[in-house]
């Protein structure tokens, strides 16, 4: 058996979703900024998937700007917002997607900014009393906090700290990539400027995503060279890819209750079952806490063991793909920098566990045994 259990890195595109994009690979093939009939079809798919979108957050479709993924939304959002806006100061956490941490730090290194970090409790969630002290301090400022770590799955209020920004005039940047498709975002509740979504998160194809844009807070554009995006995005659209995501969206909607209640129910499984399996065994952050947690997301934490540094080739070994952290820092010499800013001194090993609809409770009872027997430990039926 080989058992994929890294969705929170990519996840397999969905076959309806692949059904979609073909027509724009093989046939419907203009480009959307030609005026020729083959060029106005596609770009009418492409406004078709930009509405369709909208309609799904809650936004005008003006406020859709497609990307090649969430790293260029990231970049794009704040960069241009402190350029647009003159923003001076950014509220940050350390614990943030690279996407966010290295843009952020990039501009403090320019002198564009000052960059403060809001504090963190022992399960790494946000300190929302501090980060309104920062606010009052530093009114105005470029607030970018995101909504599900993508580590250890610890949830933010949106609204909470919608509010917050909105009262002491802040701009808001959510990284959403981990929770779009998985969870509703009505753009017309929240007070959030600008959020950012990847559709290969949500069983979509890899290399687009999207940012929305407050209608009310607009920015500059990050790429320039044509007037594609609405004047936003510079370069031709990825068209099958737009399309692909578009209907990937569509299908999480669709189907997001039965979905939700699936994989809720095997991460259950997978808690209990590791508890027994592995004694010593606990979780990092809020991954086990079903109510403050992205339910996609489950981060153990296992005791000291000679086998830890070689965890996760022994698990690939077994026919299972997991991940030690984030897969966009897999190639650096470093642990998770996540990890390392909640637990400092631990000697624990670290494994992310991440689900899709596709996993099966058969799956589960496969890894935790194999858990086991790479801990040597008896698992208990």
């Amino acid at each position: 058996m080989r058992v994929y259990l890294d969705n929170a890195a990519t996840t397999p595109l969905d076959p309806e979703v692949f059904e979609a994009m073909k027509p724009f690979m093989l046939e419907d093939f203009g480009n959307p900024s030609s005026t020729h009939a083959h060029g106005r079809k596609v770009r009418a798919a492409i406004e078709s998937a930009r509405k369709k979108i909208a309609e799904l957050l809650n936004c005008t479709p003006g406020e859709i700007i497609f990307t090649s993924g969430g790293t260029e939304a990231d970049n794009a959002i704040i960069r241009c917002a402190v350029e647009t806006y003159g923003i001076k100061h950014a509220i940050s956490t350390p614990i943030e997607h690279h996407a966010v941490t290295h843009t952020l730090e990039t501009l403090e290194k320019q002198k564009a900014i000052e960059l403060h970090f809001v504090k963190l409790d022992a399960h790494g969630n946000v300190d929302l009393q501090h980060l309104e002290e920062l606010l009052k301090t530093y009114p105005n400022a470029l607030v970018s906090l995101m909504h599900a770590n993508n580590e250890i799955g610890n949830l933010l209020s949106l609204e909470t700290v919608g509010n917050l920004c909105e009262q002491y005039g802040a701009y808001f940047h959510s990284d959403t990539v981990q929770t779009m498709g998985h969870y509703r975002h009505d753009m017309k509740k929240l007070k959030v400027h600008g959020l950012t979504a990847a559709a290969h998160k949500f069983h979509g194809p890899k290399g687009v995503g999207f940012m929305y844009i407050n209608k009310d807070k607009k920015i500059k554009q990050l790429i320039h060279g044509g007037a594609q995006e609405r004047n936003m995005r510079g370069g031709t659209e990825n068209v099958y890819g737009i399309i692909g995501l578009a209907k990937a969206l569509e299908i999480c909607y669709r189907e997001m209750d039965a979905h939700e209640a699936h994989i809720i129910a095997i991460k259950k499984q997978m808690i209990a079952k590791l508890q027994a399996a592995v004694p010593g065994v606990s979780f990092h952050g809020s991954s086990a806490d079903l109510d403050k947690s992205l339910y996609t997301v489950l981060n153990v934490s296992l005791p000291e063991n000679e086998e830890n540094e070689m965890l996760l080739f022994n698990l690939d070994l077994q026919g299972i793909s997991a991940s030690g952290g984030s897969a966009c820092s897999s190639g650096a010499s470093t642990g998770s920098h996540v990890l390392g800013a909640i637990y400092p001194n631990s000697k624990r090993g670290a494994v992310r566990f991440s689900f899709s609809k596709y996993n099966t409770s058969d799956e589960i009872d496969f890894v935790v045994n194999k858990v086991g027997e790479i801990y040597k430990v008896a698992v208990t039926s």
